[in-house]
């Protein structure tokens, strides 16, 4: 079973780049904000999209999810403040994405330039593209990962997971590693690999109904999942992942760049970064405008809110962050070749190169602040061509 799995999952990775020339994202009122006196040309394989002349015209295609971990996106994409910061000359146009796996097979197509997307399928895009299709140049988001049990499902300790049925959002994303992981440092192996626990990919919404059914024991779920599951299902947060975590940091969200663009278009890509780190500020100062903020853009975006109890209680378990939490990422992608669910019967990959934070960095220094450093960088020899010196 565990061969026939991998298998799988080793096929689904090489057909990534193929899927995405036939798979498009949604599209969500492109050009928030934007000057409308402009007529652009289609994109090409040099990234973004210009006009001749003395005063030329670009477009960023930026892909997000309507998350809680997306926050600065959400709330800057919908209000108009990334269009501000960008400029006239620059067209803003959001796509809107509901898994990580659909946006990185966006952006090695070349259909968005940059998107806020999860560690793991940065990890997997990067990997089959050879290093040469994406470079991760921000963080987002850190923490916001919960792992819920039923109230009544019998389980206090690890000791009772044996025979119980957990989800996670999909199979080797972010949260399904880790849930993964957690039960084999447990001693215990899942169906699919001769074990007693199952473990299977569920739509988070899915996921709340199945929990109302009984038909799952507990799941390992991105908020504000989390938080309804407590609230609406007879749920208990039976371990908040930052607890496995040096000082409870771990990313969650980043911001991937298509390498073609980030080339060509650096200009861009600073001010996109600058409009960031100034989301990210002002919603750490200001967190119940910024929660205000988020329900007002989500439901533009989805037609519905977070019950502000809820969003409250997932947002308390979040931290956002401009930091890309460099040595977190690393440990994700250790545990899911670790799993099989990465470059699995080859060495461990070379990921020395998926950051490159040169322009956060000059954004950073601009702006007076702080480099992203303790926590977020490794040294030379740690990097050494692959994971092992960070295992």
């Amino acid at each position: 079973m565990r061969k026939l799995k991998v298998t799988k999952f080793e096929i689904a990775l090489a057909a990534l780049i193929i899927i995405a020339v036939f798979i498009a994202p949604i599209s969500v009122r492109q050009g928030f904000s934007q000057t409308t006196n402009t007529t652009t040309n289609s994109s090409s394989s040099n990234g973004g999209t210009s006009v001749g002349g003395s005063n030329e015209k670009k477009i960023l295609k930026i892909g997000y999810f309507p998350n809680i971990n997306h926050a600065q996106a959400v709330i800057g994409l919908g209000n108009g403040d990334f269009q501000k910061a960008l400029g006239n000359n620059i067209t803003v146009q959001p796509f809107l994405f509901n898994a990580g796996p659909s946006a990185i097979e966006a952006l090695i197509a070349k259909r968005v330039d940059v998107t806020y997307v999860g560690p793991n399928p940065a990890i997997n895009g990067y990997v089959v593209s050879d290093g040469k299709d994406l470079r991760i140049i921000a963080g987002a988001a850190s923490g916001g990962a919960v792992f819920v049990v039923r109230n009544d499902s019998g389980i206090k300790s690890p000791k009772d997971f044996a025979g119980k049925k957990f989800a996670s959002p999909q199979l080797g994303n972010t949260q399904d590693i880790a849930l993964r992981k957690y039960l084999l440092d447990n001693g215990y192996k899942t169906t699919d690999n001769g074990g007693n626990v199952t473990v299977t990919p569920v739509a988070n919404p899915d996921i709340l109904t199945l929990f109302l059914k009984k038909q799952l024991d507990g799941a390992w779920v991105p908020e504000p999942w989390g938080a309804r599951l407590v609230k609406e299902a007879n749920g208990r947060i039976f371990l908040d992942e930052r607890t496995l975590w040096p000082d409870g940091r771990f990313v969650t969200a980043n911001i991937a760049a298509s390498t073609d663009y980030l080339k060509n278009n650096p200009d861009v890509i600073e001010k996109l970064l600058a409009a960031h780190v100034n989301e990210t500020i002002w919603m750490n100062n200001h967190k119940d405008d910024a929660i205000k903020a988020f329900n007002t853009e989500l439901k533009k975006l989805t037609g519905k809110t977070i019950a502000e109890h809820e969003l409250r209680q997932a947002w308390s378990r979040m931290d956002f962050t401009y930091d890309p939490l460099k040595i977190s990422l690393f440990r994700s992608a250790n545990n899911a070749y670790d799993l099989g669910f990465l470059a699995n019967g080859k060495p461990r990959p070379d990921l020395s190169e998926i950051f490159d934070l040169t322009i956060l960095g000059q954004v950073l220094k601009q702006k007076g602040l702080q480099p992203v450093e303790g926590g977020g960088t490794i040294t030379s020899g740690a990097a050494n061509n692959n994971l092992a010196a960070v295992q």
